[in-house]
C-alpha cells in the first residue's frame, strides 16, 4: 500500500467522493473481505460487493489473496493507497491555469499553483511507476513567525531577492542534456490548530525545518 496517490481520472475521482466508498477506502487500510466490510458498515455484503467493483475497477482497492470457504471463494481486498489526492487533471476543463493571472501577493494565485502541482507531480509520479523508475525529488517545509508585516514584507523582498540570485546563478539554458525543473515557494499562515502528522510533532512543538530527500537517476527527475 501506497502512502499517498493521486487520482486523475475523473471516474475514479466520482468514485472516491461517493461518501458510502470512502468510507469502505478507508477501513481496507487492512485486508478485508466483503462480508467484514458488510458487518462493518452496515450494508447487506451484495451492496459492498457493488461498491467494490467499482472501486475496483478505477485501481482504489486491489486483490490481497483469494481463499476457499466452504463451496465459496472469498476475496481480500485492501486500498492501493492510505490517502488519496483528486489531481485537477480529474476536471480538465476546469482545471485552474497559474499564468492566467499573476500575483505573487494573491491568496487564489497559490491555490492554482497548488493546483498545478498537485497535477504536475501527479504525472510525474504516474511516468515514473509506468517506466520503472525512481523520481528525484526535494521538499522544504518550514514555519516562520513574524514579529510585524513589515517584516514578513521584508522577507518576502529576500526571498524574492535569494531564490533569483540562485536561478540566475545555475540556469543554463544552453546546457546540452540538461532538463527543466519547476521552483515553487509558498508563504502562508499557518493553521491555528492542525493535528500532528504520523511520526511528525505534535502541535506546539517549536518550528523548525523538515526536509524529504530523494536521490534518483537524472532521467527519473
Amino acid at each position: 500500500m501506497l502512502d499517498v496517490t493521486v487520482i486523475e481520472e475523473p471516474g475514479a475521482a466520482a468514485a472516491s467522493l461517493d461518501p458510502m466508498r470512502a468510507r469502505l477506502l478507508a477501513e481496507l487500510a487492512e485486508p478485508l473481505s466483503a462480508a467484514a466490510l458488510a458487518a462493518r458498515v452496515g450494508l447487506p455484503r451484495q451492496k459492498v460487493n457493488y461498491h467494490l467493483r467499482a472501486l475496483e475497477r478505477h485501481g482504489l482497492v486491489e486483490l490481497v489473496e483469494e481463499r476457499r470457504k466452504g463451496n465459496m471463494t472469498e476475496r481480500l481486498l485492501r486500498a492501493t493507497a492510505a490517502s488519496y489526492v483528486i489531481s485537477p487533471l480529474a476536471l480538465p476543463g476546469l482545471q485552474p491555469d497559474p499564468a492566467r493571472h499573476r500575483d505573487a501577493l494573491s491568496a487564489r494565485w497559490l491555490l492554482a499553483l497548488a493546483a498545478r502541482l498537485v497535477r504536475d507531480v501527479g504525472a510525474l509520479i504516474t511516468g515514473a511507476e509506468r517506466a520503472n523508475k525512481r523520481l528525484a525529488t526535494y521538499a522544504l517545509d518550514g514555519e516562520v513567525r513574524f514579529a510585524s508585516a513589515a517584516d514578513r514584507a521584508a522577507f518576502v523582498e529576500e526571498l524574492t531577492a535569494g531564490v533569483g540570485a540562485l536561478v540566475r546563478k545555475y540556469h543554463d539554458a544552453s546546457a546540452e542534456g540538461g532538463r527543466p525543473h519547476r521552483v515553487v515557494i509558498a508563504l502562508h499562515p499557518s493553521l491555528k490548530a492542525e493535528p500532528p502528522a504520523a511520526g511528525g510533532a505534535e502541535v506546539g512543538d517549536p518550528p523548525g525545518i523538515e526536509q524529504d530527500r530523494r536521490a534518483a537517476d537524472a532521467d527519473g527527475s
